[in-house]
């Protein structure tokens, strides 16, 4: 049986003081008993304290990025034994704005997947296509493409460290979301792209999450639907009663 998650991706907010504060909100109202597993992604200056004022929570600490060297003269970057000596062995890779801003390739993302993998952490992929793909109904291809380029190397038994993040870039940031159909439409496709080249059983067991302005107003529609099995949450998981909401809607 698949995981429910609720990923909060912090992208560049909260400084030190602000990441206590926020920490301390979802200590105090998420429940105890949600039926969702429940990712943080702090900054990575935040990370060593988030994940030692998390250790007796049922909430989880993840990176928002890596890098796929070991070690060496990579200025301003991590690697994924710095990530798991604080504690962190969960990474986000292939984040459209990773792609859009910073030029990472679908071979360069591949590469930090299994440097991370190597490592024994579990990896949140994320890929999706953009509006002008959508528009000329080309956004099937896209992503089919992202998955086998940057993920459809590893292998069958690494899947179990393996979490999909499909995000239509042109709902991130945007106040625009994918309707429920359409995100059910992809998830199934995203989840029929597995099967074909890995097989039922895994397919069956991978989480795939819906990562494009989902809110506490949208979110439970967008969870019922079969495939769409939790989100990678954006703007909303800085706050911390939407985060709690959409949650809840799990």
């Amino acid at each position: 049986m698949r995981k429910k998650i609720v990923a909060g991706n912090w992208k560049m907010h909260k400084n030190a003081e602000q990441t206590e504060d926020l920490l301390n909100d979802l200590i105090a109202k998420i429940p105890t008993d949600t039926a969702a597993t429940v990712i943080v992604a702090p900054t990575f200056i935040n990370l060593a304290s988030a994940v030692e004022h998390l250790q007796f929570t049922n909430i989880e600490v993840a990176a928002q990025n890596v890098h796929q060297a070991e070690s060496g003269a990579f200025t301003g970057e991590i690697s994924a034994d710095m990530l798991k000596s604080v504690g962190v062995d969960i990474v986000i890779l292939g984040h459209s704005e990773r792609r859009a801003i910073f030029n990472e390739t679908d071979a360069l993302i591949a590469n930090k997947v299994g440097t991370a993998l190597e490592h024994d952490m579990t990896v949140i992929f994320c890929f999706g296509e953009e509006l002008k793909d959508r528009q000329s109904k080309n956004h099937f291809n896209i992503v089919e493409n992202q998955l086998r380029d940057g993920l459809f190397q590893i292998e069958a038994k690494d899947w179990e460290k393996v979490i999909l993040a499909y995000e239509p870039v042109w709902a991130i940031g945007t106040g625009e979301t994918a309707s429920p159909e359409q995100a059910q439409e992809m998830h199934e496709f995203i989840r029929e792209t597995v099967r074909k080249n890995y097989g039922n059983d895994i397919a069956e067991n991978v989480s795939i999450l819906y990562g494009g302005s989902v809110k506490p107003e949208n979110a439970k529609e967008i969870f019922s639907k079969p495939d769409v099995d939790g989100g990678l949450i954006g703007g909303a998981a800085l706050k911390a009663d939407d985060f709690v909401a959409i949650v809840n809607a799990i």
